[in-house]
């Protein structure tokens, strides 16, 4: 009887000790796997441009060698006319739900689903019958990518450049946490038609492929637990337990 017992014990332990630990196999990025079509290195997804949403902030600055102008389109955005993010925000112009932005002495100009660069260009064609000499500079002032979940530092972080990958985002948050399902990562991104989810796995090398492989401004990218996440990092603890009860157990046992 004390060996069955023994027996079963050791067996738990084992189970307990194998069940907390993490293969490569799960913790590893870009693995080839049966189902991965063939990657041509010739061939590339290019990113595709954002498109201006409604609610989303722009700013915008007319550079021109007259003063008188300058000071007619462009606001005092801080410090001796510095720009920082607060100040961009604040002096930006708000794309209202028809896509519409309101400029001083212009009105109303549509930038619904179009790019920066497409804006830029309807401005300097608007600005021309005021200013010939005129230069036009088109920001996206909430520009972020926003990370939760199962990773070393979840927050809300800028995009310093236009083209960044998923894993160059992931990076700004301190990479995934060992507990993180790389097999379900989900990217939420806003449409005209409303938030599109997609669900994709980082170890399979496909994602190089996908259109959601670039990371658009945001973006919300949320990594997922593990299955038993709860029970990985509680098992030394419940390995310990286990251990002093058997031990109580055994030296009970011992001495009837």
């Amino acid at each position: 009887m004390k060996i069955r017992f023994t027996f079963v014990t050791g067996l738990l332990l084992i189970f307990l000790v194998l069940s907390s630990c993490l293969t490569n196999k799960k913790l590893t990025y870009l693995q080839y796997t049966e189902d991965t079509p063939d990657m041509d290195p010739g061939i590339t997804v290019a990113p595709s441009a954002y498109k201006v949403l409604p609610n989303d902030i722009l700013f915008i600055r007319l550079v021109t060698p007259d003063p008188q102008w300058s000071e007619l389109f462009n606001p005092q955005v801080g410090m001796g006319g510095s720009m920082t993010q607060e100040s961009a925000s604040l002096f930006g112009y708000n794309v209202d739900d028809y896509g519409y932005i309101d400029i001083p002495y212009i009105g109303k100009v549509d930038v619904l689903d179009k790019t920066i660069s497409e804006i830029k260009s309807d401005l300097d064609q608007i600005f021309e019958n005021y200013v010939t000499d005129g230069a036009v500079t088109v920001r996206l002032v909430n520009n972020f990518v926003s990370i939760i979940g199962e990773v070393r530092n979840p927050g809300r972080y800028p995009l310093a450049k236009d083209r960044i990958n998923v894993f160059e985002a992931l990076s700004l948050a301190g990479d995934l946490d060992d507990y993180s399902n790389r097999q379900e990562i989900q990217l939420i991104r806003p449409s005209p038609t409303g938030p599109l989810i997609k669900e994709f796995s980082l170890r399979d090398r496909s994602i190089l492929k996908s259109e959601f492989y670039y990371v658009m401004p945001n973006d919300i990218i949320y990594a997922k637990p593990m299955r038993g996440r709860n029970f990985q990092i509680n098992a030394p603890v419940y390995s310990l337990l286990l251990t002093s009860i058997t031990t109580g157990l055994v030296i009970i046992s011992y001495f009837r």
